[in-house]
């Protein structure tokens, strides 16, 4: 089973958009059983799919506060076929504090996922901000993938989260942790965003997505209609975007190393 993380430390980044539609992706064309773990209170995966997060039954923050609860406790089928979610809410807010005496707090998400069966992949989408949250997520995955906007301090915010990694990776003993793919997102024909594309491609190599994604208003209405693209307008120069980096995640199964 492949675990993925899509993280960035900095919001508007394409980072939920991205997670929603590679799985289900994986999942209405690739056949793949593919479970989605929302672990931003902001809740937007579930907004992203049509769900009401006020009132969804039980959330990731129930499973990481009860230690009672594994994951096929709170797992619900989304309406794709394949595609399984764990929601989250605001209350996940309080997830550090919950937590905050408990014996190794870092590694409350890796243990409640260990031993998970029954799917390909296990995808997590991750709060814009670096904390015992995202310290988790980076410890309970083998791969990141880091969605970069395009805008004149994404450098700088994606140099941030790499030295996060290489932080959590020493720290916690995980040498395979390792970035598998930096997408670049909110591409505009500008000289600016040509510049940071290539400072881009000079830093990260084969690891920057030949893909390139651009605004596009066929997924920003997919999403106010609770709906994928491939939903909503498969045939879309949007659908189209996210269908080849989907293929990219794919292909990068054993590509690169850390």
């Amino acid at each position: 089973m492949r675990k993925i993380a899509f993280v960035n430390e900095k919001g508007g980044t394409c980072k939920t958009t991205l997670a929603v539609n590679v799985s289900a992706f994986l999942a209405l064309e690739k056949r793949l059983r593919v479970l989605l773990v929302d672990m931003d209170p902001q809740g937007q995966v579930g907004k992203a799919l049509g769900i009401d997060v006020r009132d969804c039954g039980r959330t990731v923050h129930d499973l990481l506060s009860d230690p009672k609860l594994r994951p096929t406790d709170v797992i619900q089928p989304s309406r794709i076929s394949g595609l399984d979610l764990i929601i989250s809410n605001k209350a996940l807010i309080d997830f550090p504090v919950t937590v905050a005496r408990e014996v190794a707090p870092e590694r409350k998400l890796q243990q409640k996922f260990d031993g998970l069966e029954g799917y390909d992949y296990l995808i997590f989408d991750s709060p814009p901000s670096l904390g015992l949250t995202t310290i988790n997520i980076l410890l309970a995955v083998d791969e990141i993938i880091i969605p970069v906007a395009l805008t004149y301090f994404a450098l700088d915010g994606c140099c941030e989260i790499v030295e996060t990694i290489n932080s959590v990776s020493e720290s916690f003993e995980r040498p395979d942790l390792r970035v598998s793919m930096v997408i670049p997102t909110f591409y505009r024909n500008t000289r600016l965003a040509d510049e940071i594309l290539e400072k881009l491609k000079e830093h990260f190599g084969g690891k920057l997505a030949r893909t390139v994604i651009r605004y596009n208003v066929r997924i920003d209405e997919a999403q106010s209609h609770g709906l994928t693209i491939w939903e909503y307008d498969p045939a879309s120069a949007g659908a189209e975007m996210l269908r080849e980096v989907s293929q990219e995640v794919l292909r990068n199964a054993k590509k690169g190393s850390r």
